[in-house]
């Protein structure tokens, strides 16, 4: 056993190198890297586009509802996909990973049908919730695979290379999406049920870690005639635990601020970002109408521009390339300090969006966040599962992660939405404009219908890149990110207090089990 400064000393474990950490994972992680990359190929598919979906006119197919409504979806969503996980952890620990794993692809293949067959409202709110529950029991299960098959040693890697194998799906998620919702949005939403029914094939292959262990203990408590304790109960003893609250708590920060750029950067990528800049630079190197290159990019029919989801799709495109890279950075610093880097880098990349709608200035910040993500996320499920869940208890552990997720993304759900309508909403500039001018009297505009404002004032023969920008001049566009990279600096700073105190006062689980195995 280690003693004293021993057992304190965090998280200073020695990593291997780049290659050696590669070829130390076995087929089990590499299979539940696929499963993951499956869901999330269906889940951003659906995820990237459902502002663009709910808030585009139901003349374009759309549910032609306000931000704030969509708000709402979001909201509900976020929370059934953050809470539920903080329960389900408990039981794919106790039931078994591969049992909840195909549970959750049932449920998730239901969700992309109530979506495709009931295009309002309500019945995409329906297939939302139904969504976040799956996807809420089916990420304990993979998580808690990926904590039992790694050692203290190929950790860091280990995370990394999960997290850019998955954003291969969620790089290809989007650019399906773009593709098919110019054809029709039901499209979409089928193709996401038959591409998550994939992971039933890979499920044949996938062999549960520790399954022998999980039922030698169920069978010596049979035996002994033990009661188990309830999973609710032991759940909530293990988040009293003060380090455990502590960091998930200010962790929410990060998540809050991470889920308005997926949220709210399409949105504001179609109102105010001009992308005609990205375009005209590329064909100096490459014929965009190639029909190649405009799937990959996510070009519109006309080849001018770049559709939202392009713009968002490079952060899936640089972490599914430079992923491992960045996990090996990582690996060279303490896990802490690397997630408040990170977050405060993701921080910087939130208040450059808000400093220009130029195309180019977007698609570096969409980097730099990136490059922020890569360094705080990854490290964020590794800290959870390798330095505070003990052995028996990853999936819980990981399931109690969610917390971070589910609070942070209800509150960016409730608030953001609301805030674009407040401080950004072109259909509301629009009607403003209309009024102001005298093109049209109230009761006119009313009648409009939602998210068409400014296609009528087109009508009137205005230029419509010009009052694009008139309109974001006249207006304080850039405080919705303004006021999201401030919560991401705070979260940052609060980071680093915490690595203070875990330093002086935290116990790693991953070194005690170091130096037991000594």
């Amino acid at each position: 056993m280690a003693t004293g400064t021993e057992k304190k000393n965090s998280t200073d474990i020695k990593q291997l190198g780049l290659f050696a950490a590669i070829a130390s994972l076995g087929y089990v992680f590499w299979v539940v890297g696929a499963m993951e990359m499956v869901e999330r190929l269906a889940y951003y598919g659906v995820r990237a586009v459902s502002g663009l979906y709910a808030t585009s006119a139901a003349s374009e197919g759309g549910l032609g509802i306000t931000a704030a409504s969509f708000g709402i979806i979001l909201m509900l969503w976020s929370g059934f996909q953050g809470f539920v996980p903080i329960f389900v952890g408990g039981l794919a620990d106790r039931y078994g990973y591969k049992l909840m794993i195909g549970v959750s692809t049932v449920v998730k293949i239901c969700a992309y049908l109530i979506m495709a067959f009931f295009p309002t409202f309500y019945g995409f709110l329906a297939g939302a919730i139904c969504l976040a529950t799956g996807t809420a029991i089916f990420k304990p299960g993979i998580q808690g695979t990926l904590a039992k098959t790694t050692k203290p040693e190929n950790s860091s890697m280990a995370w990394g290379i999960f997290y850019q194998t998955v954003n291969i799906g969620g790089f290809l998620g989007p650019v399906m999406a773009g593709f098919l919702r110019q054809m029709e949005w039901s499209h979409v939403f089928l193709a996401c049920a038959g591409i998550i029914s994939c992971n039933f094939i890979l499920l044949c292959t996938y062999k549960e870690p520790g399954l022998e262990e999980r039922l030698a203990r169920l069978k010596e408590l049979e035996e002994k005639h033990v009661k188990q304790r309830s999973l609710a109960i032991d759940t909530l003893n293990e988040l009293k635990r003060p380090h455990l609250f502590a960091f998930l708590a200010i962790f929410t920060g990060f998540y809050f601020m991470f889920n308005c750029l997926f949220d709210i950067l399409p949105l504001y990528v179609r109102d105010w970002v001009d992308s005609r800049d990205i375009v005209t630079s590329v064909s100096k190197l490459f014929d965009v109408n190639n029909s190649l290159l405009g799937f990959v990019m996510i070009l519109d029919k006309t080849k001018s521009y770049v559709l939202p989801e392009g713009i968002l799709n490079i952060n899936a495109a640089m972490i599914m390339l430079t992923c491992f890279f960045f996990a090996w950075l990582s690996s060279k610093m303490k896990i802490l300090r690397s997630i408040a880097l990170g977050t405060f880098l993701a921080a910087t990349a939130m208040a450059l969006i808000g400093t220009s709608h130029i195309g180019w200035a977007c698609v570096f910040a969409v980097m730099l966040f990136s490059v922020g993500e890569m360094l705080s996320s990854p490290k964020f499920s590794e800290f959870v599962g390798t330095h505070l869940a003990s052995s028996d208890k990853k999936a819980m552990y990981l399931g109690l992660a969610q917390m971070s997720f589910a609070i942070g993304s209800t509150l960016e759900g409730f608030v953001a939405p609301r805030l674009y309508d407040m401080l950004a909403s072109k259909d509301v500039f629009s009607r403003e404009y209309l009024l102001s001018h005298d093109l049209m009297d109230a009761s006119q505009i009313a009648a409009i219908k939602q998210g068409e404002a400014f296609q009528t004032l087109m009508n009137f023969g205005l230029d419509p890149y010009a009052l694009t920008q008139e309109m974001y001049q006249a207006h304080p566009v850039a405080w919705l990110w303004y006021i999201m990279a401030g919560v991401g600096i705070l979260t940052a700073i609060l980071i680093l207090v915490y690595s203070v105190w875990w330093d002086r006062t935290g116990v790693s689980q991953a070194v005690l089990d170091s130096a037991e195995a000594k």
